[in-house]
């Protein structure tokens, strides 16, 4: 009976791993947050593994795709950007199709002084200053020092000069106010 349990924990495991393992023909979603909305545009898409393993990305061309996990396939693509130098810290997740399905569900909101106020889609892994760059970033009006998020009926203060705070992940349904400056601009 135990050698069948440790049997079956041994399939299950490795179905899930594969699973995870990017494969020719896939069809993926890719994400990007921590650049200019204008960029973002260009790369959140649907892209398609071909016959011979590789994805099409924007300005950086193929990549080779089938063989690694999810994972691994946004961090390399993101590896590939930076060595580019088109961008400097973007973040990158991947998705099959049945992973963005249950992604389609999530969002955060961000009001204030923003360009582009409203609900956005939330993905995993996603910052508070990432959100708010999502949201158009910040307007001249902005107080970057005083930045709110709301969680769970709570409330907490954020200075975005601090790289500490700037890398606060956000969750599905949180809220985010960025508040106007006062006559000083704090």
């Amino acid at each position: 009976m135990k050698t069948i349990l440790t049997l079956l924990i041994a399939v299950l495991s490795l179905a899930s791993a594969n699973a995870q393992i990017v494969r020719t023909g896939q069809t993926l979603q890719i994400s990007i947050t921590g650049v200019p909305v204008s960029e973002k545009g260009r790369l959140d898409a649907t892209y398609s593994v071909s016959g011979d393993g590789y994805i099409e990305m924007w300005m950086i061309g193929k990549v080779k795709a089938s063989g690694l996990s999810k994972s691994a396939l946004a961090t390399k693509i993101a590896s590939q950007y930076k060595a580019a130098q088109i961008y400097t810290n973007p973040v990158f997740q991947v998705f099959s199709g049945e992973d963005a399905k249950a992604q389609d569900n999530q969002f955060f909101t961000v009001g204030g002084q923003v360009r582009s106020p409203g609900q956005k889609q939330w993905t995993k892994g996603m910052t508070l200053y990432s959100a708010i760059q999502g949201a158009g970033g910040e307007t001249p009006y902005a107080a970057m020092n005083r930045v709110k998020l709301y969680r769970n009926g709570q409330a907490y203060v954020y200075d975005m000069k601090r790289q500490d705070h700037k890398g606060v992940k956000i969750y599905s349904r949180d809220v985010i106010e960025v508040p106007e400056g006062n006559l000083i601009g704090r």
